[in-house]
């Protein structure tokens, strides 16, 4: 008897962990209130937003964000929106993680990077928070930069001192045109990421 209840809480464990290796989480970066929808600084709400109009999925005020779930080959997607502002990112992610029993490996965090030409795609493993608030808190909350991140390019066209003004600017009409194609390219790497693995992810889209 002792054997047997031994073998089903292994048993049980094993099943639990592996379910929980089939569960995402997907965050989006950027900040909440109306002024901020259409800047650039938000792309990782816009990519989830995107994501979720196609897939008809609604999302809902929860603690921390907005979440919805999406169910995809026997996935589970976590689409997270934190409503902490851009500087206090960590908090939600660190919290979704743990209530949901998500594992680092799979967590998948959306970002802008000035670096990258306008809608190029990098896919990273980890890294350095290379001057981003979000990452840098993330980095700092989960004691790690060990996590995939998914940088999108917005490109450095500013002049001198107005960094800040082009962040939190909104798309020109250029960027607006092209956005949707990039958009659902971005919401295609969020399913790989979860289906293919992340070194397939990163093969196929990195660069595109």
């Amino acid at each position: 008897m002792k054997n047997w209840l031994i073998n089903l809480f292994t048993k049980s464990q094993k099943e639990e962990n592996a379910d929980n290796m089939k569960k995402y989480l997907i965050v989006g970066l950027g900040n909440i209130g109306a002024e901020y929808v259409n800047t650039r600084h938000n792309i990782g709400f816009k990519v989830l937003d995107y994501l979720a109009k196609k897939e008809n999925l609604d999302f809902q005020t929860v603690k921390l964000g907005s979440l919805a779930e999406y169910k995809f080959k026997g996935r589970s997607f976590f689409l997270l929106k934190p409503n902490t502002y851009m500087n206090l990112s960590g908090k939600a992610v660190h919290y979704w993680m743990e209530k949901e029993n998500i594992p680092l490996e799979n967590i998948f965090v959306i970002t802008d990077d000035l670096n990258l030409p306008f809608g190029t795609i990098r896919i990273k493993p980890k890294g350095s928070d290379g001057g981003h608030n979000g990452l840098k808190n993330i980095n700092l909350v989960l004691n790690t930069n060990q996590y995939t991140r998914f940088r999108f390019g917005i490109s450095d066209e500013f002049k001198k001192g107005k960094q800040v003004d082009y962040v939190l600017g909104e798309w020109n009409s250029a960027e607006n045109e092209a956005l949707a194609e990039r958009l659902e390219i971005a919401s295609e790497a969020i399913k790989s990421f979860g289906t293919a693995g992340l070194e397939n992810t990163m093969t196929t889209y990195n660069g595109k």
